[in-house]
């Protein structure tokens, strides 16, 4: 058997039903290009002023969606809103990647519906003759349970 193959054999079996159908990811709530001005940055004049940051982020559903209390949905509004407000107030951060850590922290402790996160960011115009340079991080509810336990162990 190729190195491969296992793991892919895993991850049919257990995105299959009862029956071995293949089944979908389930449901995702997506914001693209949330545009929010934080403090951030390793250089000098970046200290001086927020600046904006932009997000696209894919929150993953572990439940089904439902309108039957905020335990059970991922408002996207009250997502925008709660992040805007964090970013808006929080201390200058350094690093991109510190920051998204940050929001996916956020992200899972207040959202109990929410069971992966797909999290991008990058500052525009950060450097001429690109386009845009950020970063990614991608985290499921698991993820933010051993890095909630390795803080406090």
């Amino acid at each position: 058997m190729k190195p491969f193959e296992a793991p892919l054999a895993a991850y049919v079996r257990a995105s299959s039903d009862a029956r071995g159908a293949a089944r979908g990811k389930g449901w995702r709530v997506f914001i693209d290009e949330l545009v929010v001005d934080t403090r951030i940055g390793i250089h000098a004049h970046e200290h001086l002023a927020a600046q904006p940051v932009v997000i696209d982020v894919s929150l993953a559903y572990r439940c089904e969606p439902s309108e039957e209390g905020l335990h059970a949905m991922i408002d996207y509004e009250r997502y925008c809103n709660r992040v805007s407000e964090f970013l808006s107030v929080k201390p200058h951060t350094r690093m991109l990647e510190t920051l998204a850590v940050e929001i996916a922290l956020l992200s899972f402790a207040e959202w109990p519906a929410l069971e992966a996160i797909t999290l991008a960011l990058h500052k525009p115009k950060i450097r001429e003759g690109t386009k845009r340079i950020g970063v990614e991080l991608d985290w499921t509810r698991g993820d933010f349970e051993a890095h909630s336990a390795s803080a406090f162990g």
